[in-house]
């Protein structure tokens, strides 16, 4: 299976897009040079045979939403993605999508309610761990239950700053 890529510099460091010819299935903090191994073994849990195409004409529409994200004239993305994880995480990246608007915050609990689960908190934060879809699944919105900042697969330093980008 082909799976085609390209790279875009950020405010927060260079992100990996990666595309399965007709929908966002990834999109990444790091260069794919740092991120191989990590995609290889993910995408051969459901691709047969992948392999990783450097292609920017497939994720071109991509990037410019992004910037326009990071410019400030963008608060929604428009392009098609599709979820690759177990159902469990699906239906909690969906909800992180559809529930929690621009510049605003969730905490996991509000989150685990949402998808009517109110006592998999805990199953929540590892489905928010996994997201495949920086910045455009919000996980950077989700905070702790005492409205601090805990976890981002980025990093903190990046979560502050979408926070921060968004409250303006």
């Amino acid at each position: 299976m082909e799976l085609y890529y390209s790279e875009m510099d950020s405010p927060v460091g260079t992100l990996t897009i990666v595309s399965n010819g007709e929908k966002v299935i990834r999109i990444d903090y790091g260069s794919f040079a740092d991120l191989e191994a990590t995609m290889t073994k993910w995408a051969s849990h459901f691709f047969d045979k992948p392999v990783f195409i450097p292609k920017p004409e497939k994720v071109h529409h991509v990037i410019t939403e992004l910037r326009d994200y990071f410019q400030g004239k963008r608060q929604n993305f428009s392009f098609d993605f599709e979820y690759y994880g177990t159902p469990f995480q699906q239906k909690v990246w969906k909800a992180l999508h559809d529930t929690i608007p621009y510049g605003q915050t969730r905490t996991y609990k509000d989150i685990a309610g949402t998808i009517k689960q109110p006592k998999a908190v805990r199953a929540v934060g590892g489905a928010v761990n996994k997201n495949p879809f920086s910045i455009v699944v919000p996980c950077h919105r989700v905070i702790g239950a005492n409205g601090k900042m805990i976890g981002y697969g980025g990093g903190l330093d990046k979560k502050e700053f979408l926070l921060t980008h968004e409250a303006k």
